[in-house]
């Protein structure tokens, strides 16, 4: 088996795609906070001691995608061309779904892009509420669909491949306040 992040001497290198030509790539993640069910709530009235808990994550997460060349060793810095993030709250679970989209034009995917993302806005989720719930839960981080590359188009099974919304099981609810988007 050969492994691309390695040389013939077995060392870790970053893959070169300057050969490759650039087309559009896209890919679609999401991820979910499990918390308290008034914690929820407060969330969603935003009445949470520290701020706009969505508004905070929403801003993370896009930074994050921007900035995942920085954090992943041997990711590409990639020109981001957009990246949607909704969240939503899947209220009989008592949670929030982060739901990423990034897209790009390049020469490699964006999918640790838009994973990346989806954590750390989980995790800025978890941060903003953290003393209201330490006991939240994040989990089902995945990614859900990318298209383009060398490799085409991915979706995994009864995933949403074109837009963000919401995947199979509990469909997410739309918040009924600003923080929609």
């Amino acid at each position: 088996m050969e492994f691309s992040h390695l040389d013939a001497q077995g060392q870790a290198h970053m893959v070169p795609v300057g050969e490759r030509p650039a087309t559009h790539r896209q890919a679609l993640a999401e991820g979910w906070i499990r918390m308290d069910p008034q914690v929820l709530q407060r969330i969603i009235a935003a009445e949470v001691p520290k701020g706009d808990v969505l508004a905070v994550a929403r801003i993370a997460a896009i930074q994050a995608a921007k900035r995942t060349w920085e954090l992943i060793p041997l990711c590409h810095p990639l020109p981001i061309h957009g990246v949607e993030v909704r969240i939503s709250p899947m209220t009989h679970q008592h949670a929030l779904r982060v739901q990423a989209s990034v897209h790009t034009h390049a020469r490699t995917g964006v999918e640790m892009e838009a994973l990346t993302a989806v954590q750390v806005g989980l995790l800025a989720i978890y941060d903003m509420a953290k003393a209201l719930d330490p006991a939240m839960e994040i989990g089902g981080v995945r990614l859900l669909a990318k298209q383009g590359g060398r490799h085409g188009d991915w979706c995994r099974p009864h995933a949403p491949r074109q837009a963000v919304e919401s995947s199979p099981g509990e469909q997410a609810e739309p918040l009924k306040d600003s923080h929609t988007g």
